[in-house]
């Protein structure tokens, strides 16, 4: 076999699992393609076009399975057991959420605020999930130390994996605890929280709502439930002048700025994602006793 056809066989198995993921109603049929081929061959997606080899017997087996599983709607990440987020891999499994883009927006504004505080920053991600938040602005400020807490031991187990896999265990501290840990003084407090009303959950495409866990979706009957224990408590953990930002769900920005003002935050505002919904609402705390 030609080096030629060798390679046109790599490709031509991207074709067929493009048209073949298509007709199962995958939107991105093309990108999961190469991601399941990249993954299986520990391959950069660019370079499938150039690899020049055959897909082995065993390859096709576990692409086939991959694939399959795919169409029943079982989410790329978990199949693969990774996720891709502010261009670092994570481990995920079914016991935390998947990151999302849009959660990087939150990364990005403890960025921009963090060069006007003062002294070191200590931050606290809730729920941390797989620690991809707190991971990445660990990365971003290697002088900051960073408090990660979440209920779930088994999203526990995943975060402490992938704290050891980024080799940021002497900066980054996970937390076994509801929301709050037990000492505060915090610059920075962050979450994306559950916000999905409840009864909004039935409506999530299947993928979501039947393998994503409910804990880390459900926010209740308006899906603030958990942002109003969150934005009432920030205070008694956050150090004067800190900054407290959560992300919010389509059209419930307004709402959560005026918990945060009623809470006794200053400065509050929203910015917009890059689809302009309102994403994340933020708010500096004083220090006002409430």
């Amino acid at each position: 076999m030609t080096k030629r056809k060798t390679s046109r066989e790599v490709l031509e198995a991207l074709t067929v699992l493009t048209k073949i993921l298509e007709e199962g109603g995958i939107s991105s049929a093309r990108l999961e393609a190469e991601v399941f081929l990249s993954y299986l061959l520990g391959k950069s997606r660019a370079q499938l076009y150039t690899l020049k080899r055959k897909l082995k017997e065993k390859e096709l087996l576990a692409l086939s399975d991959m694939v399959k599983r795919r169409l029943q709607g079982e989410p790329l990440a978990y199949i693969i057991g990774e996720k891709e987020f502010w261009s670092l891999k994570f481990k995920v499994s079914p016991a935390c959420l998947i990151p999302r883009p849009e959660t990087e927006l939150l990364v990005e504004e403890v960025l921009k605020l963090s060069s006007s505080l003062n002294g070191p920053l200590k931050v606290l991600d809730i729920g941390t999930g797989c620690g991809a938040i707190a991971i990445a602005l660990a990365k971003e400020l290697p002088s900051a130390r960073i408090w990660a807490s979440e209920r779930s031991r088994e999203a526990l187990k995943v975060a402490e994996e992938n704290v050891a896999l980024h080799q940021v265990k002497d900066r980054v501290f996970l937390v076994e605890a509801d929301l709050f840990p037990e000492e505060g003084d915090f610059s920075f407090i962050v979450s994306n929280p559950p916000y999905i009303p409840t009864n909004d959950i039935f409506n999530l495409p299947p993928e979501i709502r039947d393998y994503e866990p409910l804990e880390a979706l459900d926010g209740g009957p308006d899906g603030l439930s958990v942002i109003r224990r969150i934005v009432e408590g920030a205070g008694k953990y956050l150090k004067k002048e800190g900054w407290l930002l959560l992300e919010v769900g389509y059209g419930q920005a307004e709402k959560v700025e005026e918990l945060f003002k009623k809470a006794g935050f200053q400065e509050v505002s929203s910015v917009r994602d890059y689809a302009g919904i309102k994403r994340v609402v933020k708010g500096r705390w004083e220090g006002l006793t409430r």
